[in-house]
């Protein structure tokens, strides 16, 4: 059996960090937040590096969906010891929809975070282990007939967190997994539910990753989704269960 290298959690302060997608909404709060707890470097990935304002951020152009852009940017930052993939994109394509809407969803939200992670993972275990972390949703774990396609690509993604939390677990790297509802970002600007602040999000995501901890319910509404995956299927979706009502009584 080989031997398992234990996790080295390392403090925020004197990190040195990468953030996709940094430059506005969940990204930007990251970025404040790590330099605010002391990072002594942040990385602000971002398809456009004139989008970068804060002089204390490092501007790299990267697009997690061209591999070629992520290895220059792994390549110009070998001192990296905490990756945030936080990039990511809502098309509102349906299951059946537009299968291009499809594909997408699945680039930038599934492909592109393990793309990035695969890219990094060496960096990490070359300094020490470090700590990835990977924004998902909790509709990872609930899907409505506007999200099929982000679900999809989220759901995918925690599936692969879970796998990589495994793998990367041998070189002392922590695999810390964000699920959370709706944001007060762009992304849900014509939501009307309730939202949660994304320096909110930010912070219990690094005290997460100070603590070691391996996943972030960030609010209620993830916290009792959660605990309904393990219930009968009719507690997160009640027109199920009303079917199942019928049938019953139709027997």
């Amino acid at each position: 059996m080989t031997e398992l290298t234990p996790v080295q959690v390392r403090p925020i302060a004197g990190s040195v960090a990468l953030v996709t997608g940094a430059n506005r909404g969940l990204g930007a709060a990251y970025a404040r937040e790590l330099l605010d707890r002391g990072a002594a470097k942040v990385y602000a990935a971002v398809r456009e590096p004139a989008t970068i304002t804060d002089p204390r951020l490092v501007a790299v152009q990267m697009d997690i969906t061209d591999r070629l852009s992520i290895a220059r940017t792994a390549s110009g930052a070998q001192d990296v010891t905490l990756v945030i993939n936080n990039a990511g994109i809502l098309t509102g394509v349906p299951t059946l929809g537009d299968e291009a809407g499809l594909r997408e969803e699945l680039e930038v939200n599934y492909l592109g975070p393990v793309a990035v992670t695969r890219a990094f993972a060496p960096i990490l275990a070359a300094n020490g282990g470090g700590a990835l972390v990977n924004v998902l949703s909790v509709l990872s774990w609930l899907s409505f007939p506007g999200s099929g396609g982000y679900s999809s690509a989220k759901a995918a993604m925690w599936a692969a967190t879970n796998s990589l939390r495994q793998t990367l677990l041998g070189q002392g790297t922590l695999v810390t997994a964000v699920h959370v509802g709706y944001i007060d970002t762009d992304m849900s600007a014509s939501v009307t539910a309730p939202k949660t602040s994304p320096d909110v999000v930010a912070a219990q995501t690094l005290d997460a990753v100070e603590a070691g901890e391996p996943e972030v319910l960030v609010d209620d509404v993830t916290r009792q989704v959660r605990a309904a995956l393990s219930g009968p299927l009719g507690d997160l979706y009640p027109s199920i269960a009303r079917t199942e009502s019928l049938v019953r009584v139709s027997r």
